[in-house]
C-alpha cells in the first residue's frame, strides 16, 4: 500500500518533525518580514522567529483570530504583493465583516496537492467520477474539491449546491463513484432519489466525503444505512487554505488524519490558551508551513477535538469535531452543542435527522425548542404514538445533557434544507 503514497505520508517521526521544523521556521519568518500586523503582534510579546529551536517553542507565539483577519480587512495579512495573488476566497460576513483569503499560484497547487491525498485516503482512484455538490464562488469547498479531483485524475462533475432534482438526474445518469457535499445535504439528496423512485442504495455512489459542518457518528451511521457509501469524514476551513487540511482514511474510519507537513496541529485549553497534552479534547489550533500568500501563526479555530497518535498514516489525527466553541450554546447554565441533540434524534428510529434549536427568552429564562421532523410512519401513526415519542425525546434530553426542552415533531419535509452548511440553531434571545 505504502508504494502508493506520497513519501511523507509513511515517513519516519523523526523525518516528518526534521521538516516541520525546518518550514516552521520559514512559515514565521515569511510572517514577521511581509505582514505588519504580525510584526507588531510578535513584538509586543517579545518574540522572534529566530527564537524557534523546536517545535515545543512555538507555543511562545501570540494567537491569530478572525479578529485579525477582521481587523485588517481586506488584504492587510496578505504576505506577498497584490500581483503575486491569483485568487481570493471570502466568508460570507454574516457576523461582521467577512474573512478574507488569497492564494498564489503555488498555494493553489498546495491545496490541489492536499485535497488529491485527501481524496485518495477516502478510497478515491484515478479515473474516478467525483460529483462534487460543495458550493463554488466564494466558498472554498466546491473550488477546492474540483481541483484535488483534477490533480488525483478523476473526472469531475462541477454540480454545486442547489437545484436537488437535477442532483439526483446527474447521479443517475452520469454513475458517479464519489460525491462531495454536507452530510446534511446528502440526507436531501437521498430524499429526492426516494421521491424520484431511486433507489439510494443501489445508485453508484459508493463513496461520500462529508465536511464543512460538525457531524456524529450516529449521522454517518444513518447515511450509510440508507445508501451504499462508505461515510468519511474531511475536515478544513479557509483560514488554513479550505478543505483538505485533515482527511479520515478509508481503511481506518478512525479520526482524520492532519496533513502535518502542511499545517501543524495544536490543541489549547480555550479558556486559558494552555498547550494541552496530546489526547485531551480542547480547541484545535493551527500554523500554516507552507502558504506564501497568507500564512497563519497559531490560528484558533474554535473547533473542539483531541488530537491522537497516527494510524494509516504517519501523521496524527484529529477525533471527529464534535462542535465548535463559538457554536456552543449557553442555556440556564448548560452548555449544549447542536451535535448531542442531533445524537440523540439519531438514536429514535421513528425521527428523521432534519432538526433546528430554537432558544427563546419569554420571561427571565432560557427555554429550548427542538424542531425535529418525525419519519412517514410516525406522521401516519395516532397522536398517542405522535406524543410518546416527542416525550421520549425530551426525557432523553434532560438525562443526557441535564437540559429541559420541549419537543416539537413537524411533518415531513416542513424542516427548511440547506444546499450548504446546515443551519441549526435560531436564537431568538437577542431579539426579545
Amino acid at each position: 500500500m505504502t508504494s502508493d503514497l506520497e513519501p511523507i505520508e509513511h515517513a519516519s517521526h523523526a523525518e516528518l518533525q526534521a521538516l516541520q521544523l525546518e518550514r516552521l521556521r520559514w512559515s514565521l519568518a515569511h510572517a514577521y518580514e511581509n505582514v505588519p500586523h504580525y510584526r507588531a503582534k510578535f513584538d509586543a510579546a517579545r518574540v522572534h522567529p529566530s527564537d524557534i529551536k523546536s517545535l515545543a517553542d512555538l507555543c511562545r507565539f501570540p494567537f491569530t483570530t478572525k479578529h485579525d483577519l477582521r481587523d485588517t480587512y481586506p488584504f492587510g495579512m496578505f504576505a506577498v504583493p497584490q500581483e503575486k495573488i491569483v485568487r481570493v476566497h471570502a466568508s460570507s460576513g454574516t457576523t461582521g465583516k467577512p474573512t478574507v483569503v488569497g492564494y498564489t499560484a503555488k498555494d493553489i497547487d498546495t491545496w490541489a496537492t492536499v485535497m488529491a491525498r485527501s481524496i485518495r485516503a477516502a478510497g478515491g482512484r484515478r479515473g474516478d467520477i467525483v460529483h462534487v455538490a460543495y458550493g463554488y464562488g466564494l466558498f472554498t469547498g466546491g473550488l477546492g474539491a474540483h481541483y484535488g479531483a483534477e490533480k488525483l485524475g478523476c473526472t469531475v462533475i462541477p454540480m454545486s449546491g442547489g437545484m436537488t432534482e437535477r442532483q439526483v438526474q446527474l447521479i443517475t445518469d452520469f454513475k458517479p463513484k464519489i460525491i462531495m457535499v454536507t452530510p446534511s445535504y446528502m440526507l436531501a439528496i437521498v430524499e429526492e432519489m426516494q421521491k424520484q423512485g431511486v433507489d439510494p442504495k443501489t445508485c453508484s455512489l459508493k463513496i461520500g466525503i462529508f465536511g464543512a459542518e460538525p457531524w456524529t457518528a450516529a449521522m454517518r451511521a444513518a447515511i450509510e444505512s440508507k445508501t451504499s457509501l462508505d461515510a468519511i469524514d474531511i475536515y478544513g476551513l479557509s483560514e488554513i487554505i479550505g478543505p483538505g487540511v485533515a482527511q479520515e482514511c478509508i481503511e481506518t474510519k478512525d479520526g482524520l488524519t492532519v496533513w502535518e507537513d502542511h499545517f501543524y496541529p495544536e490543541i489549547i485549553d480555550p479558556d486559558t490558551g494552555e498547550v494541552l497534552p496530546e489526547g485531551e479534547q480542547g480547541e484545535l489550533v493551527f500554523t500554516s508551513l507552507t502558504k506564501e500568500a497568507l500564512p497563519m501563526i497559531r490560528y484558533r479555530t474554535r473547533d473542539l477535538t483531541r488530537l491522537l497518535p497516527p494510524t494509516a498514516r504517519s501523521m496524527r489525527r484529529i477525533e471527529k469535531i464534535t462542535g465548535r466553541s463559538d457554536d456552543m450554546l449557553i442555556i440556564r447554565g448548560v452548555n449544549l452543542f447542536p451535535t448531542q441533540i442531533e445524537e440523540l434524534i439519531l438514536k429514535q428510529p421513528e425521527l428523521e435527522p432534519h432538526y433546528t434549536l430554537e432558544v427563546t427568552r419569554p420571561v427571565h429564562l432560557d427555554e429550548l425548542t427542538v424542531h425535529v421532523e418525525m419519519g412517514s410512519q410516525l406522521a401516519n401513526g395516532s397522536q398517542d404514538a405522535r406524543h410518546a415519542a416527542a416525550q421520549k425525546l425530551e426525557q432523553a434530553i434532560k438525562a443526557y445533557v441535564g437540559l429541559s426542552a420541549s419537543a416539537r415533531l413537524a411533518s415531513p419535509l416542513a424542516i427548511e434544507r440547506s444546499t450548504g452548511k446546515a443551519k441549526r440553531i435560531v436564537d431568538r434571545r437577542a431579539k426579545e
